[in-house]
């Protein structure tokens, strides 16, 4: 098994591969919750960052329309098989994978929307947004949902059992949950709000993309579900 593929999608790909349209129902919503936030529109182009097997390639390619640009960046080859046959399955003639790290990867052109849902190797990491940092207009949106722990009281529950199971189902540099993983990231977003899931135990952030104004991100809101 190559090193790129983590215990969690080696175990995935197998269930996954005869149904490549499903995804888990108490995640729709989130998703999305998640794409209506870039605000995209009819012709746009957009970047879904650690796409994993495409779980939000439809609604992205609902909001850019026949016209628009989605491209799917994931690590993992055999992940990545996945998310092509569910645009094969649907037809969608702009919707296209590239398999490369995203730290490494080259991108033409920039982009007026990007996610990152469920890929804490892209936005928690320094490598892969500096790598990116050009690939999102100014003023495009950006959206980014994982895993954190919960400050609440009951946190306790599943802390410490997220902070040991992440290194070893997903990749070994993937840091393990804090209680704001949006921090490395948050430096290069305008009007950042954060809305917890799930008793604190997920989140989706959102903001605006402003890479030259780093530094001034304009503060964080916070809310809670």
């Amino acid at each position: 098994m190559p090193p790129d593929t983590p215990l969690y999608f080696r175990l995935l790909t197998r269930l996954l591969r005869p149904f490549p349209d499903f995804d888990f129902g108490f995640i729709k919503p989130v998703r999305a919750r998640a794409v209506a936030s870039l605000r995209l529109h009819e012709g746009n182009r957009v970047l879904d960052l650690g796409c994993g097997p495409g779980g939000s390639l439809p609604f992205l390619r609902a909001s850019v329309g026949a016209t628009g640009d989605v491209v799917g960046v994931e690590i993992s080859a055999r992940v990545a098989a996945l998310a092509e046959q569910r645009i094969a399955r649907h037809g969608w003639t702009n919707v296209r994978m590239v398999v490369a790290p995203a730290e490494r990867v080259e991108l033409p052109g920039v982009f007026d929307g990007a996610l990152m849902f469920a890929a804490p190797d892209v936005y928690a990491s320094g490598p892969a947004l500096a790598n990116l940092r050009r690939v999102p207009r100014p003023g495009a949106r950006v959206a980014l949902f994982g895993a954190k722990t919960s400050r609440r009281r009951s946190g306790w529950v599943l802390n410490g059992l997220l902070r040991a199971a992440m290194p070893r189902l997903s990749f070994s540099t993937t840091p393990a949950p804090s209680d704001a993983p949006w921090t490395d990231v948050e430096p290069s977003l305008q009007d950042l709000r954060v809305h917890e899931y799930f008793f604190g135990w997920m989140f989706l952030a959102t903001g605006t993309w402003a890479p030259d104004e780093a530094g001034d991100a304009g503060g964080e809101q916070k809310d809670a579900a």
